[in-house]
């Protein structure tokens, strides 16, 4: 993934599905009822305990508790072509959560205007970052990642 100023950086997740998942070497999007999701891995998804490992690179710099998720960088490459200021995202350390999560922009994108919300939502974050903000996004944080979109 790539984070503050677009440096490269490998984040860290409890694996919940099966290795080798993509036979032309793409990156995919998990589903809903995807099937390479394996049976323990649907647990620590749906209750984003998936997501406890990048307490380390929190703890390592390269992420912080709240802040534009990272994405992958294919996705990156393919997204920042159809969105105007795609990279302004990077102008913050990548977040654990953030306001897209708690505005319910997260998991699988199926099109561009989806990842357009999410952006926008990240964007909105940067600009108006405050302690109050960060506050707010940790406490919704903990109902949206228990909600319906957790897969």
């Amino acid at each position: 993934r790539k984070g503050w100023s677009g440096e490269v950086f490998r984040i860290w997740k409890f694996r919940s599905m099966v290795v080798h998942q993509s036979e032309d070497g793409m990156v995919k999007q998990a589903e809903k009822n995807d099937a390479r999701v394996t049976r323990v891995g649907a647990f620590i998804r749906r209750t984003s305990l998936d997501e406890l490992p990048q307490l380390f690179n929190v703890l390592m710099g390269e992420m912080s508790l709240v802040g534009p998720r990272p994405h992958a960088i294919q996705h990156d490459a393919q997204y920042s072509q159809s969105i105007a200021d795609y990279f302004a995202r990077h102008n913050i350390k990548p977040g654990i959560t953030g306001l897209a999560q708690v505005r319910g922009f997260r998991g699988e994108t199926k099109d561009i205007e989806q990842m357009i919300h999410r952006v926008d939502s990240d964007i909105e974050y940067i600009n108006n970052w405050s302690l109050w903000l960060d506050f707010v996004i940790l406490l919704r944080t903990v109902f949206a990642f228990t909600g319906k979109q957790a897969y």
